[in-house]
Protein backbone atom coordinates (compact mmCIF):
# COMPACT_ATOMS: atom_id res chain seq x y z
CA UNK A 1 0.00 0.00 0.00
CA UNK A 2 1.48 3.88 -1.15
CA UNK A 3 0.56 6.17 1.39
CA UNK A 4 0.19 9.63 -1.49
CA UNK A 5 -1.78 12.00 0.75
CA UNK A 6 0.41 14.32 2.30
CA UNK A 7 0.09 17.58 2.37
CA UNK A 8 4.13 18.17 1.73
CA UNK A 9 4.09 21.37 3.90
CA UNK A 10 8.10 21.06 4.45
CA UNK A 11 8.49 20.54 1.04
CA UNK A 12 6.60 22.81 -0.87
CA UNK A 13 5.10 21.07 -3.88
CA UNK A 14 4.01 17.72 -3.92
CA UNK A 15 6.46 15.13 -3.19
CA UNK A 16 4.71 12.11 -4.96
CA UNK A 17 5.95 14.42 -8.10
CA UNK A 18 9.47 15.05 -7.25
CA UNK A 19 11.52 13.75 -9.48
CA UNK A 20 15.27 10.99 -9.14
CA UNK A 21 16.08 10.28 -12.33
CA UNK A 22 13.40 8.88 -14.69
CA UNK A 23 10.87 8.55 -11.88
CA UNK A 24 8.63 10.19 -10.02
CA UNK A 25 8.83 9.57 -5.67
CA UNK A 26 5.27 8.26 -6.24
CA UNK A 27 6.24 6.08 -9.33
CA UNK A 28 9.38 4.43 -7.64
CA UNK A 29 7.50 3.85 -4.67
CA UNK A 30 5.11 1.43 -6.82
CA UNK A 31 7.36 0.48 -8.56
CA UNK A 32 8.96 -1.34 -5.50
CA UNK A 33 5.45 -2.40 -4.50
CA UNK A 34 4.66 -4.14 -7.19
CA UNK A 35 8.44 -5.90 -7.40
CA UNK A 36 7.35 -7.21 -3.49
CA UNK A 37 3.80 -7.53 -3.52
CA UNK A 38 1.31 -9.41 -5.91
CA UNK A 39 -1.58 -6.65 -4.68
CA UNK A 40 -1.23 -2.78 -4.73
CA UNK A 41 -3.11 0.16 -3.40
CA UNK A 42 -2.15 3.84 -3.25
CA UNK A 43 -4.60 6.09 -0.93
CA UNK A 44 -4.74 9.29 -0.57
CA UNK A 45 -6.58 12.38 -1.86
CA UNK A 46 -7.20 13.18 -5.26
CA UNK A 47 -4.69 16.20 -5.54
CA UNK A 48 -3.10 15.53 -8.64
CA UNK A 49 -2.48 13.31 -11.27
CA UNK A 50 -0.45 9.98 -10.87
CA UNK A 51 -0.04 7.25 -13.66
CA UNK A 52 -2.00 4.37 -11.13
CA UNK A 53 -5.14 4.26 -9.81
CA UNK A 54 -5.60 6.53 -6.10
CA UNK A 55 -8.12 5.32 -3.58
CA UNK A 56 -9.38 8.10 -1.63
CA UNK A 57 -9.13 7.62 1.73
CA UNK A 58 -12.54 9.45 2.21
CA UNK A 59 -11.95 11.75 4.96
CA UNK A 60 -10.66 15.45 5.79
CA UNK A 61 -8.31 14.19 7.98
CA UNK A 62 -4.90 14.41 7.00
CA UNK A 63 -2.65 11.83 8.49
CA UNK A 64 -1.21 9.11 7.67
CA UNK A 65 -3.53 6.85 9.75
CA UNK A 66 -6.49 7.73 7.77
CA UNK A 67 -4.85 6.00 4.69
CA UNK A 68 -3.61 3.27 6.36
CA UNK A 69 -7.54 2.61 7.40
CA UNK A 70 -9.04 3.02 3.77
CA UNK A 71 -6.09 0.86 2.49
CA UNK A 72 -6.64 -2.05 4.48
CA UNK A 73 -10.67 -1.96 4.18
CA UNK A 74 -9.68 -2.49 0.36
CA UNK A 75 -7.02 -5.07 0.91
CA UNK A 76 -7.31 -8.40 -0.48
CA UNK A 77 -4.80 -10.09 1.81
CA UNK A 78 -4.36 -10.55 5.12
CA UNK A 79 -0.98 -8.51 5.47
CA UNK A 80 -0.36 -5.28 3.94
CA UNK A 81 2.76 -3.61 3.80
CA UNK A 82 2.61 0.28 3.14
CA UNK A 83 4.88 3.12 2.86
CA UNK A 84 4.91 6.38 2.67
CA UNK A 85 5.69 7.96 -0.77
CA UNK A 86 8.80 9.79 0.84
CA UNK A 87 10.91 6.72 1.49
CA UNK A 88 12.40 6.39 -2.04
CA UNK A 89 15.62 4.23 -0.71
CA UNK A 90 12.84 1.30 0.47
CA UNK A 91 13.61 -2.63 -1.72
CA UNK A 92 11.29 -5.26 -1.89
CA UNK A 93 13.23 -7.24 0.22
CA UNK A 94 13.09 -4.56 2.88
CA UNK A 95 8.88 -4.97 2.67
CA UNK A 96 9.50 -8.85 2.69
CA UNK A 97 11.22 -8.59 6.08
CA UNK A 98 8.67 -6.38 7.50
CA UNK A 99 5.80 -8.64 6.04
CA UNK A 100 7.43 -11.74 7.52
CA UNK A 101 8.09 -10.63 11.03
CA UNK A 102 3.79 -8.66 11.04
CA UNK A 103 2.40 -9.87 14.58
CA UNK A 104 -0.49 -6.92 14.37
CA UNK A 105 2.03 -4.81 12.76
CA UNK A 106 5.64 -4.92 11.97
CA UNK A 107 7.83 -1.44 12.02
CA UNK A 108 11.74 -0.15 12.07
CA UNK A 109 12.54 1.30 15.38
CA UNK A 110 12.54 4.57 13.41
CA UNK A 111 8.57 4.62 13.98
CA UNK A 112 5.35 3.79 11.95
CA UNK A 113 6.07 4.07 8.61
CA UNK A 114 7.22 2.27 6.71
CA UNK A 115 5.45 -0.85 8.27
CA UNK A 116 3.66 -3.78 7.56
CA UNK A 117 0.06 -4.63 9.30
CA UNK A 118 -2.97 -6.79 9.62
CA UNK A 119 -6.02 -6.72 8.72
CA UNK A 120 -6.93 -7.66 12.31
CA UNK A 121 -5.67 -4.50 13.41
CA UNK A 122 -8.52 -2.63 12.02
CA UNK A 123 -10.63 -2.19 14.55
CA UNK A 124 -7.83 -0.54 16.98
CA UNK A 125 -6.68 1.57 14.06
CA UNK A 126 -10.48 2.60 12.95
CA UNK A 127 -11.76 3.68 16.09
CA UNK A 128 -8.46 5.60 16.90
CA UNK A 129 -9.51 7.86 13.74
CA UNK A 130 -13.21 8.13 15.03
CA UNK A 131 -11.86 9.22 18.09
CA UNK A 132 -9.30 11.75 16.42
CA UNK A 133 -6.38 10.04 17.95
CA UNK A 134 -4.33 10.51 14.72
CA UNK A 135 -0.61 9.87 15.66
CA UNK A 136 -0.14 6.46 14.19
CA UNK A 137 2.60 5.53 16.68
CA UNK A 138 0.31 6.30 19.98
CA UNK A 139 -2.21 4.00 18.59
CA UNK A 140 0.50 1.48 18.09
CA UNK A 141 0.95 1.19 21.74
CA UNK A 142 -2.56 -0.96 21.52
CA UNK A 143 -1.28 -3.45 18.81
CA UNK A 144 0.75 -6.09 19.28
CA UNK A 145 4.27 -4.65 17.19
CA UNK A 146 7.36 -6.67 16.24
CA UNK A 147 10.11 -3.63 16.35
CA UNK A 148 12.20 -4.80 12.16
CA UNK A 149 15.88 -3.66 12.47
CA UNK A 150 16.53 -2.19 8.95
CA UNK A 151 19.39 -0.17 7.47
CA UNK A 152 18.64 3.17 8.37
CA UNK A 153 20.17 3.96 4.48
CA UNK A 154 16.49 2.57 3.50
CA UNK A 155 14.68 4.21 5.46
CA UNK A 156 16.03 8.19 4.96
CA UNK A 157 12.87 10.26 4.61
CA UNK A 158 12.56 13.39 1.72
CA UNK A 159 10.83 16.63 3.47
CA UNK A 160 12.68 18.96 1.55
CA UNK A 161 13.69 19.48 -2.09
CA UNK A 162 17.61 19.44 -1.31
CA UNK A 163 17.11 15.82 0.54
CA UNK A 164 15.87 15.08 -3.14
CA UNK A 165 18.90 16.48 -5.09
CA UNK A 166 21.06 14.56 -2.43
CA UNK A 167 19.94 11.17 -3.33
Amino acid sequence: MLLVGGASTRFGSPKALARIGEETLAERAWRVLGEACEERIAVGKHEYELPFEVLDDATDVRAPLAGLVAGLRAAAHDVAVVIPVDTPNLTAAALHELAGACLDAAIPPSGPLPGAYRRSSLPVLEAALAEGRLKLRDVLRELDVAVVSLDERLLVNVNRPGDVQRL
